[in-house]
């Protein structure tokens, strides 16, 4: 349960993140895929290296014999979830929130 409450917790704080930046450069007048992609490419860091750190963190304890399942739980269940995050939120956001404007050409 406790590795079930600590995965929920930062996969939805990394959703939020994306989320939260997208509407800021919706905000700002920017086209939905512009937003995306950008929230995506400037987002992806933080997140990545919040579930790597995570990980490495419970990667010190899968030796323990006792806590050795708790460790690979959050190893593995945070590896899947932020590739999952990264993919899934602006897919679905497109889906639900589309303009039909292409993104403009870098």
């Amino acid at each position: 349960m406790v590795g079930f409450i600590a995965l929920a917790g930062i996969i939805v704080r990394n959703s939020i993140l994306l989320v939260d930046f997208i509407h800021l450069r919706r905000a700002e007048g920017a086209a939905l895929r512009d937003a995306l992609l950008e929230a995506g490419a400037t987002r992806f860091k933080p997140i990545f290296l919040a579930a790597a750190a995570a990980m490495i963190g419970a990667a010190f304890i899968i030796t323990d014999p006792i806590f050795q399942g708790l460790a690979i739980s959050l190893v593995f269940g945070l590896a899947s979830p932020t590739m999952l995050t990264v993919l899934a939120i602006p897919a679905v956001y497109v889906w639900l929130r589309d303009d039909r404007k292409p993104a403009t050409p870098q």
